[in-house]
């Protein structure tokens, strides 16, 4: 029996899939409603960003245009805040809503935010697990037959259910990461005029959806966590 293409496996992977483009598809068209919305402040997202870091006195953080649409990411390592070129140059609701969200990174880096420290010490650890994951379902495929002759099905199930175990822990530890991130980019640019009512709510929809998108994979990743550990429970 291969675990990996299995009748569940396939159908968790489908639904999850089509839930998570269905998903992108509504977040693609918020920011682009969005971005036709323009600040009455007429703030660039590079300015907000720098104007949310220096309201923090932040200094050692920089604002930079990468190339990609919804590429936007706070990178902690080189302290850099990338917007894509559309964030980094619009001045409109869609604009101020991601810069001032991956700011909210930035903050949280910069505040020692517990479940940013968590999940970053996370890091290669997860990286670790996906590997381990790609490395099974690469042998599965090629040459499923001699290895699940070779090892025994349980001992290959609780490998893959560690590795799962972490990447499911990683996913639902992003989420209040995500979710802190767009609070605090909501409440600043509210309390400092940076939008008026219409531009918030505009700004909360785009974020609200752009959250959906890892509660889509938490679910998704629990549920095929759950999968194996039930496939093993029924084995004892």
């Amino acid at each position: 029996m291969n675990p990996f293409f299995s009748s569940p496996v396939i159908i968790i992977g489908i639904v999850f899939m089509i839930i998570g483009m269905i998903v992108q598809f509504i977040l693609k068209g918020k920011f682009s409603k969005y971005s036709k919305m323009p600040l009455y402040t007429n703030l660039s997202g590079k300015e907000i960003a720098e104007k949310m870091l220096y309201d923090h006195q932040i200094s050692d953080v920089k604002v930079v245009s990468v190339e990609g649409q919804l590429t936007d990411h706070y990178n902690p390592l080189n302290k850099t805040i990338n917007l894509s070129y559309d964030v980094y140059n619009g001045r409109n609701a869609a604009a101020a809503a991601v810069a001032a969200h991956e700011t909210g990174h930035a903050v949280q880096h910069a505040t020692s935010y517990s479940m940013l420290k968590l999940r970053s010490a996370m890091v290669p650890i997860q990286n670790a697990s996906a590997k381990i994951i790609n490395i099974i379902v690469m042998v599965s495929i090629f040459g499923g037959y001699f290895v699940f002759k070779a090892f025994p099905l349980d001992s290959m199930l609780y490998v893959i259910i560690a590795a799962y175990g972490v990447m499911t822990a990683f996913t639902f530890i992003t989420l209040p990461v995500e979710f802190d991130a767009s609070n605090r980019a909501l409440v600043w640019i509210e309390r400092k005029g940076i939008v008026n009512k219409k531009e918030y709510a505009g700004a909360k929809d785009a974020l609200t959806w752009a959250a959906a998108t890892y509660v889509v994979a938490a679910l998704g990743s629990l549920a095929t966590l759950l999968y194996y550990i039930s496939l093993l429970n029924r084995r004892d």
